[in-house]
């Protein structure tokens, strides 16, 4: 996907190979594309930089799924005006959820002249092309839609590798339209990757040394649904663990509605899989679930719960829980804490309410002050920290296999265990090497181990 044109419009703007900063907002598929999208700059003459204020190139790759979110971008963005002023090359350019958004994109028109490019993020192989067109023409390119919405296979691809973990997307957009989320609003329909071409990138990520690799989509239980491939999530997940190499496959994120016992009877019978799962259920309140369009209650979630605990002793579950739906009640907020120490979580990712427009919760009667809201986040929060904490001290004593991510200030070293808990550990280990660990203290929220 190189554009031997934009090179030397580049080469001819900076008069040399341009620095390229990328700032990324949002979840884990915003990572992944910004690594798509260095990697296709990259192979287009760009050099990444790691400082915004020396880079020739700077790209917000954004995020639409809370206010708080948006509210951040805009004030970056709102910085780039003094840059501009001062160095008028610089190409500023905006991507991601956020600007599919029309308002938004209207926004940035009318208030950011400083923003020369806005790109999909649903076609990102089409911005080289953009960044061509704004530098032939000198005008501001600005339509946030994208030919048409696809998969895109064979675009490069640069991994920071010193997390120790790579990020790989197995299918794009969404089909669940929870009443909530923008989401399927921006990224559109449900997509799948061919299984072979999730398979020879997972190889790539084995070959390149990555121990701990995160499968990606929006909902990856519906992952081959509408393809016809013939292979579902459990299948694929099969396929990956029979790879050869050592490393822990984790996915992010799973709808509950799709998730089924074949898909715990994988994970029970793969030894590659990681024990930690995310099932984001939201509320624990049935009339918030259906509010919400989740399309399940929470009598059948914890049936799921209640099977993966069956088949799998060791496993830990995460969730998503947002806090002050519109018209949610004092006791369907207490639905959801009881809801906290019926599943045991090993944690939980709370929110207040985001108000997403074109959205249809956006227009439901909301009376809730949000003083309120805040007061029972603060309380849900505190109610998953005692759960929290006793699952961590039921660590203590245990021997775990973790990967070695990093060396800190004093020596030791931070590994994750197979739960995806970070631990503080002494000993011998590696930087992104697997290592055996026996947990020996729970401090100040905080797991601490020694590697042998």
């Amino acid at each position: 996907m190189k554009n031997t044109n934009l090179s030397t419009q580049l080469k001819e703007r900076f008069g040399h190979e341009p620095n390229l900063f990328i700032r990324t907002y949002g979840c884990q598929q915003n990572v992944a594309d910004s690594e798509r999208i260095r990697g296709l700059l990259e192979s287009n003459g760009c050099v990444y930089c790691e400082d915004a204020d020396s880079a020739d190139i700077v790209i917000f790759n954004t995020c639409a799924v809370r206010g708080h979110a948006e509210d951040r971008v805009f004030g970056n963005i709102g910085a780039m005006k003094a840059v501009k002023a001062a160095r008028p090359e610089v190409i500023v350019i905006m991507g991601g959820c956020m600007v599919q958004q029309p308002h938004i994109a209207q926004n940035i028109k009318m208030s950011y002249p400083y923003v020369d490019i806005i790109f999909n993020t649903n076609n990102i192989s089409e911005l080289p092309g953009r960044i061509s067109e704004f530098l032939g023409k000198g005008k501001r390119v600005l339509d946030p839609a994208c030919s048409e919405y696809t998969v895109n296979e064979g675009i490069p691809v640069v991994r920071d590798l010193e997390r120790c973990r790579a990020y790989l997307p197995i299918m794009y957009g969404c089909d669940n339209f929870c009443s909530y989320c923008v989401v399927p609003l921006v990224r559109g329909r449900e997509r799948s990757r061919r299984p072979e071409d999730v398979v020879k990138e997972f190889r790539e990520c084995v070959e390149a040394g990555c121990k701990d690799i995160m499968l990606l989509g929006q909902n990856v239980n519906s992952y081959g649904n509408k393809s016809g491939f013939g292979v579902d999530f459990p299948d694929l997940l099969r396929m990956l663990n029979d790879v050869d190499g050592d490393f822990v496959i984790r996915f992010m994120t799973s709808h509950p509605k799709n998730a089924s016992k074949k898909l715990f009877d994988t994970i029970a019978e793969c030894g590659k899989i990681s024990r930690h799962i995310h099932l984001p259920v939201q509320s624990g309140s049935d009339r918030i679930l259906k509010l919400m369009n989740r399309n399940y209650t929470r009598e059948q979630y914890m049936e799921l719960i209640r099977y993966a605990r069956s088949v799998i002793p060791d496993v830990y579950f995460t969730s998503d829980i947002i806090v002050g739906f519109p018209g949610e009640t004092e006791d369907e907020y207490l639905q959801t804490c009881s809801l906290i120490e019926e599943a045991n979580y090993y944690a939980t990712f709370s929110f207040i309410y985001s108000k997403r427009e074109g959205t249809p919760a956006a227009s439901m009667p909301d009376d809730t002050p949000h003083s309120v809201k805040a007061q029972r986040l603060n309380a849900l929060n505190e109610i998953q920290r005692k759960v929290t904490e006793k699952l961590e001290l039921g660590l203590v004593g245990t021997r775990q296999r973790g990967i070695c991510t990093g060396i800190l200030n004093d020596g030791s070293f931070e590994c994750r265990i197979n739960n995806n808990a970070e631990v503080t550990v002494t000993g011998s280990a590696e930087v992104n090497s697997f290592c055996d660990i026996t947990i020996t203290d729970y401090i100040n929220r905080r797991l601490y181990g020694k590697a042998e």
